[in-house]
């Protein structure tokens, strides 16, 4: 799909989706919907005003300038049908992609620093890995399946750790995830750290991902 950051790639990822440079929002979010069975939802999107790039929001001091949801009904309005996607991204076609975590996915939010720890870890390791975003802000997002919010506390436990003590998050029902090639302000565009292939339809449980996420977020503190 879109912009893989290199060297990060999974190691498993046999029979790969080819990467689609210059891969309109319009396209990305149909090939979420078509190859991954993804919902996608629109979001804000970023316009042109005295000289700088605001949020269609209209805040000023918005904190995801053109990423985050537009509508306080997003949720809802998410869709698979690829036909649906097409014409709410025709109808406006800068939207940002944003995808719904608690459905066929969560997501275990990290900061940058530790997420390459980890992801050199699990490498290592041999860990079953599915696809990982890298946004702007500096924070990982390794997709896991669905639940992982209910388990996170006792599974971070058991390592020993407390979770109020790791900044390490799951996005789950009721948050998203900002998809490439979704543009967050000034500050660039997200990407895949871990692109979405053939060989990590089958997505890892939070189990699988917990010890290295942990570890690399303790040695990040």
């Amino acid at each position: 799909m879109e912009n893989t950051i290199t060297g990060a790639e999974n190691p498993q990822s046999t029979g790969r989706v080819p990467q689609q440079r210059g891969e309109t929002l319009l396209d990305a979010a149909v090939r979420y919907a078509e190859e991954r069975h993804w919902e996608v939802a629109p979001g804000t999107w970023l316009v042109a005003a005295g000289g700088r790039q605001r949020c269609s929001c209209g805040d000023a001091s918005c904190p995801a300038p053109g990423a985050h949801p537009a509508r306080p009904d997003w949720a809802a309005r998410a869709t698979g049908s690829a036909a649906v996607v097409r014409r709410l991204w025709q109808e406006q076609p800068a939207a940002s992609i944003l995808l719904p975590t608690g459905r066929t996915f969560d997501a275990l939010s990290v900061p940058e620093s530790a997420g390459f720890l980890a992801l050199a870890r699990m490498e290592r390791t041999g860990a079953t890995l599915g696809p990982v975003t890298l946004a702007p802000d500096r924070r990982m997002q390794f997709f896991v399946l669905p639940g992982a919010a209910a388990r996170m506390p006792g599974l971070v436990r058991k390592l020993g750790w407390a979770l109020s003590s790791l900044d390490l998050a799951v996005l789950g029902e009721g948050a998203y995830v900002a998809a490439p090639p979704t543009r967050l302000g000034s500050r660039g565009a997200v990407q895949w750290a871990s692109r979405p292939t053939p060989a990590n339809r089958w997505l890892p449980d939070a189990e699988e991902l917990i010890p290295s996420l942990a570890y690399a977020c303790g040695r990040d503190r």
